[in-house]
């Protein structure tokens, strides 16, 4: 294993970063910019940014793991399928196209496999035999960290946000009653605007109130606000539940932008756990991430490192 740095990339629907990783996860640079339209604009901006953070950093990079969002062939590094945030995404070779951007070889993997790995190696959940990632953005991402590695299955496994049995709801991928229906980002904005008698789940319009503004009411005792990062956090804990019966997780790791509302989510989360203790009598652990906005860069680097 070469002692040279790789770069990690992570491409999600609204921005891409790349960064410079040493191999024991340290960020020596860093460079990000907004998420064009199309799969070939994705990867010109991913190849800039490659080089933008390998200047920076001074120092020349070994090979170039991205992290991208949609479910990602590990092998053939094609991206199979995407949420409808994407345009012209599905289908693109990540890893020729980036491969011949940058001169480099590439080792591509969903983002949230990627977010995992960068948490199980230096993160939260760090040491950990058995684990589950769970990014609560946009949408809800989910992967496995099984006998102290990623465990890909057909291709999505650990992809919780589709996980059925929440409802009613339209997903984003046309099914109903998803977990992406309670748990995500887009789903909080739309249930508060529902609350309140304005926007409900169904409807294809923006929100009126964002996430982040939610979160904001809910810390001033807004009730409307309050029921429904409780209700997300019920059905994090409803699927966490799952996946413990089915494999015997001991470990959860939660990120991605609404994980910023920790302490409103957790209590939710660890009640819907409590209630329902898993079969093996341990209990299961859940714990915010701890490597930020770095944790899939950083996790995309190390799958990459030669």
């Amino acid at each position: 294993m070469t002692d040279r740095p790789t770069a990690g990339v992570d491409i999600g629907g609204t921005k891409i970063k790349a960064a410079v990783v040493t191999p024991d996860g340290a960020v020596l640079a860093s460079a990000t910019a907004p998420t064009p339209p199309g799969g070939a604009a994705m990867l010109d901006v991913a190849a800039e940014l490659v080089a933008r953070a390998t200047a920076s950093a001074g120092v020349p990079v070994a090979a170039v793991g991205v992290g991208a969002a949609g479910v990602v062939d590990p092998v053939t590094g094609e991206v199979l399928a995407a949420s409808d945030t994407f345009v012209d995404w599905v289908g693109t070779d990540l890893s020729a196209g980036l491969a011949a951007r940058t001169g480099l070889p590439v080792t591509v993997a969903n983002d949230v496999d990627s977010f995992l790995v960068g948490e199980a190696t230096w993160g939260a959940v760090r040491g950990a035999r058995s684990a589950a990632g769970i990014a609560l953005g946009t949408g809800v991402g989910g992967a496995l960290w099984l006998d102290g590695a990623l465990y890909r299955g057909a291709g999505a496994a650990g992809e919780i946000g589709h996980m059925p049995g929440f409802g009613d709801a339209r997903c984003t991928c046309g099914q109903r009653g998803h977990l992406e229906t309670l748990a995500s980002g887009r789903s909080v904005e739309r249930r508060y605007a529902e609350v309140l008698g304005g926007v409900g789940l169904g409807d294809a319009g923006p929100a009126a109130v964002g996430a982040a503004e939610i979160e904001s009411r809910a810390r001033v005792g807004d009730d409307a606000a309050l029921r429904v990062l409780a209700d997300a956090g019920r059905a994090v804990g409803s699927a966490v539940l799952v996946l413990a019966a089915l494999l015997d997780v001991g470990h959860v790791v939660v990120g991605g932008g609404l994980a910023r509302a920790w302490d409103l989510l957790e209590p939710a989360i660890r009640a819907r756990l409590d209630d329902e203790p898993p079969v093996s009598g341990h209990r299961i652990e859940v714990r915010q991430a701890v490597l930020g906005g770095d944790a899939t860069v950083i996790g995309a680097a190390a799958l990459a490192r030669p």
